[in-house]
């Protein structure tokens, strides 16, 4: 008895001691991180102020010559700092780097590094997870389990396995911790914002971005909410004859664990290296219908639209995966925005202002020139304004470097325009998209293939008729 009632203050003190050390743990790891990246903000704003001191007297081709180093020297350290820190810091580092195409070709290098993968977890604590999400050691939950990921990213990694039926399957494990990781990230917003501004992309309205990050990363921890998008994803474009989305295995999924279907194929860059010029068209012209097609037809759309979530085939269809972000409109968010885009088409210019002004894009007391406001905002769509149009890496740089130029002919549109927080998302896909498609130097009737998911005009392309008896043959009886 006297042991018994001596042991109960010894678990307790134990548990105590153990809650504890867990507490210090996470105190120190956000000490760290928040660390990191202050230091990275004030490295990266004592050497802007040096530049422009000394830049203050010198010509004009010094004073750019002495930004552009600035900007490597940024995405270097960016990359340096933040390439092994998983979680919301990794992840708005990956959403810089690939809109950054404004940056010089080696501050561009630098950030490319985020985009690949990440140092990955032991095998051990992978295991962990999967046994605390599905009850029992991998080994017994699939027929071949292995331990080294075949890559890892800012929340998790994946494993390739095979399901006791013997189908290939790749396993998506999140890292243990990275939730209290991100959590810390998110609750200090204005460390976010001096990352990013740290990022030599000051003129871009960080704020609307980084809350719209820290709303949908809630949603990205949560591989349940991921499996139900990816599903639904799954279902839409079921049997598309050049658009496929990998299914989800529910019975080997959790909160913390991702499982569905193996899906093969080229990465970016073996693509880029391999694929013939028709191909590399042909994967362009994929990609713009699968996103233009999921905005405009579908209402609901994947918001991360970077290479790592896509993988080529020899034909130029495409498989993209993960759904950890995906946007689904409201009928509130598309009666706002489409009279935007319809004025915007048809190069009203006093009817885009009106209707960006409902929207939400300006105040009602904005006294701005309706030419001036259309000829900044009608940037991005360029080329849908025009019957054949080229992306190319110069168009996509020159156009963003116009948009963010807060002391150019623009700058006060720049000031007194506002991005609604529910667009940040689709800003992104549309900048996401327009990068890829310049990377592939992709040509197309691409405002008459956008008109096929708008308007529902006939197909003006190879693809746009396979879509489209793929659309009849699932309209029609059984």
């Amino acid at each position: 008895m006297v042991r018994r009632s001596v042991g109960i203050p010894l678990v307790g003190g134990a548990v105590a001691a153990a809650v504890a050390v867990v507490a210090a743990s996470d105190r120190r790891d956000r000490f760290v991180r928040s660390g990191r990246v202050w230091w990275l903000t004030a490295r990266r704003s004592a050497h802007w102020a040096t530049v422009k001191v000394r830049g203050a007297g010198a010509t004009e081709e010094k004073r750019a010559r002495l930004e552009e180093q600035f900007a490597i020297r940024t995405a270097e350290d960016v990359a340096k700092q933040l390439g092994n820190m998983k979680g919301a810091i990794m992840k708005a580092g990956q959403m810089v780097s690939f809109i950054a195409d404004g940056l010089p070709p080696e501050a561009q290098a630098a950030l490319a590094t985020l985009q690949a993968d990440v140092p990955p977890m032991a095998p051990s604590l992978a295991e962990q997870v999967i046994r605390e999400e599905l009850g029992a050691d991998p080994e017994k939950l699939f027929l071949d389990w292995n331990p080294v990921p075949v890559a890892a990213a800012s929340i998790g990694q994946v494993h390739r396995a095979v399901m006791p039926d013997g189908r290939i399957v790749a396993v998506k494990v999140q890292y243990p911790g990275v939730d209290r990781a991100i959590r810390a990230d998110l609750d200090n917003a204005e460390l976010l914002y001096g990352m990013f501004s740290a990022m030599a992309l000051r003129n871009l309205d960080v704020k609307a971005l980084v809350d719209e990050l820290r709303m949908r990363m809630a949603d990205e921890l949560d591989y349940e909410h991921e499996a139900g998008c990816q599903s639904e994803m799954a279902a839409i474009y079921a049997d598309h004859p050049f658009i496929s989305v990998p299914a989800v295995i529910p019975e080997r999924s959790a909160r913390r664990v991702l499982t569905s279907e193996w899906a093969d194929g080229m990465r970016w860059e073996e693509f880029l290296a391999s694929a013939p010029e028709r191909i590399r068209q042909r994967a362009a012209e994929v990609i713009f219908r699968f996103s233009q097609g999921s905005v405009h037809g579908h209402g609901v759309f994947n918001g991360d639209p970077h290479p790592g979530n896509y993988r080529f085939h020899a034909d130029g269809s495409v498989t993209f995966l993960d759904f950890g972000l995906v946007k689904r409109w409201t009928t509130s968010e598309r009666d706002q925005l489409m009279p935007v885009l319809d004025a915007l088409l048809v190069q009203d210019k006093v009817a885009t202002v009106a209707a960006m002004v409902h929207a939400g894009f300006l105040a009602p007391d904005h006294g701005l020139d309706p030419d001036v406001v259309w000829e900044y905002v009608s940037g991005p769509y360029q080329p849908y304004l025009t019957d054949e149009f080229t992306f190319t890496r110069e168009w996509s740089s020159s156009t963003l470097a116009r948009l963010l130029d807060i002391n150019g002919p623009y700058a006060e549109v720049v000031r007194k325009l506002n991005l609604p927080t529910s667009f940040v998302i689709l800003d992104r896909v549309v900048w996401g998209t327009s990068a890829l498609l310049g990377r592939l130097n992709a040509s197309g009737r691409w405002r008459a293939i956008l008109d096929e998911y708008r308007e529902g005009t006939a197909p003006v392309t190879e693809l746009g008729a396979q879509e489209a008896a793929w659309r009849a043959s699932r309209r029609a009886p059984l």
